[in-house]
């Protein structure tokens, strides 16, 4: 049990910042707008969401190089940038929609102007990202992150009609209308995102280089037992990530839906699920929650685009080092952040951004699956240790679903 716990640490922070504000919002608007007819996408998403997630830190581990550096050798070199481009573009548009569902959370609380907040809080991120260790950091904001599990609390607090809520999980109802369509692929999107995988694999890399493997001849090799602790951290991280998400698609459905709420505008609205467990503290309970996986998943969402194009590029790289020895790796984290305060003086709805960047996720993801595949499945990259049969086969599943409901969101 000792192993085990101690072997906690880039899967469970990664499960943590799955349920980034992006991702409340979207599973939020999915309870409120189509009640429990969503349910089923948590059962559906765990085995998915662990399986690539274990795949990226096989990556990582085996080969003793990020995602990005498997992928160069692989792929030409112009294809890659173009990619790892779009995947700046996604994550900064997804910095700026965090950061203004932080502001707007805590702006419920408070009368400071959202823009404010905006800026304070990417000045706090920076100065953290930048001076502090990562993963101290983690350790201390994840416990945050606990405060999602008052939306389990709420729903038995409501009461539900459970034989019902069985039937919606264990029995997928497809979605009708473009609407519906668009809904899954953003929880798609939001559970299974791009920057989460190179994310994964760098931090494999990370892991290593603390235990003194800095060269790339001794991180190369993974055991047998290694990758299963590994596979255990990444299938705990996935497994509270969608417990997490059934109860927030629940709750919302149980007191919002229930209610005719179904459009949800404001942080103040989405923090009204959770009334019936806080009463008048809701919205500080959903503030703090909103806070806490932010503070978690802006890092993340900045740290996987730098370590991409360092990793492309040759340029020194990892959250370890200082800025003096990683100038160009901190600067496209720095220069994200501010892109993304900049994105929210437009004048956009916090609550749609955070909506519309799981859409971009959804859309953009299974294409960076397809590369994934086959970095995974071969031989030699991966050091004589390829991707598992049935794990190569549940993320090549994953890539048709997310392909299938990107396609029907446009044609249906």
């Amino acid at each position: 049990m000792r192993l085990l716990l101690s072997s906690l640490g880039p899967g469970i922070i990664t499960g943590a910042a799955d349920d980034d504000p992006s991702g409340i919002a979207t599973y939020s608007i999915a309870g409120a707008q189509f009640g429990t007819l969503f349910l089923w996408t948590a059962l559906l998403t765990f085995p998915l969401m662990a399986s690539v997630q274990m795949m990226c830190a096989r990556i990582g581990k085996v080969t003793g190089m990020g995602l990005a550096a498997n992928l160069a050798l692989r792929f030409p070199r112009w294809l890659l940038l173009v990619g790892i481009f779009a995947l700046l573009i996604a994550n900064t548009i997804n910095i700026g929609a965090d950061l203004a569902g932080m502001a707007d959370a805590a702006n419920m609380l408070t009368a400071i102007n959202v823009h404010l907040w905006v800026i304070a809080f990417a000045l706090i991120i920076s100065w953290a990202t930048v001076r502090l260790q990562y993963r101290h950091i983690a350790m201390v904001l994840k416990w945050l992150v606990i405060v999602l599990f008052a939306y389990p609390v709420t729903a038995f607090i409501v009461g539900a009609d459970w034989p019902q809520v069985a039937r919606a999980t264990l029995w997928p109802s497809m979605p009708h209308g473009k609407e519906a369509w668009a809904t899954l692929v953003a929880i798609l999107g939001t559970t299974i995102s791009p920057y989460l995988f190179f994310w994964q694999a760098s931090e494999e890399v990370e892991e290593d280089k603390d235990a003194g493997k800095f060269t790339l001849f001794l991180r190369r090799g993974a055991s047998v037992k290694e990758l299963k602790l590994r596979n255990f951290d990444v299938g705990i991280g996935a497994f509270f990530s969608n417990v997490a998400m059934f109860f927030i698609i629940l709750t919302t459905a149980l007191t919002l839906n229930r209610h005719g709420h179904t459009q949800i505008s404001t942080s103040r609205q989405a923090a009204e699920a959770l009334r019936p467990l806080a009463g008048n503290s809701a919205a500080l309970l959903f503030t703090v929650g909103i806070l806490g996986v932010g503070f978690l998943a802006i890092p993340t969402l900045a740290g996987s685009a730098a370590y991409a194009f360092a990793e492309t590029l040759g340029w020194r790289q990892g959250l370890s080092r200082n800025v003096k020895h990683a100038r160009a790796f901190y600067a496209v984290i720095l220069l994200s952040t501010c892109a993304g305060v900049a994105l929210n003086f437009l004048h956009i709805n916090p609550v749609s951004a955070l909506y519309w960047t799981a859409v971009i996720n959804g859309l953009l993801a299974p294409f960076l699956l397809i590369a994934i595949l086959m970095v995974a499945g071969n031989k030699k990259l991966m050091q004589g240790q390829p991707s598992s049969r049935l794990g190569w086969i549940t993320v090549a599943v994953t890539t048709v679903a997310m392909f299938a409901a990107g396609i029907a969101m446009f044609v249906l």
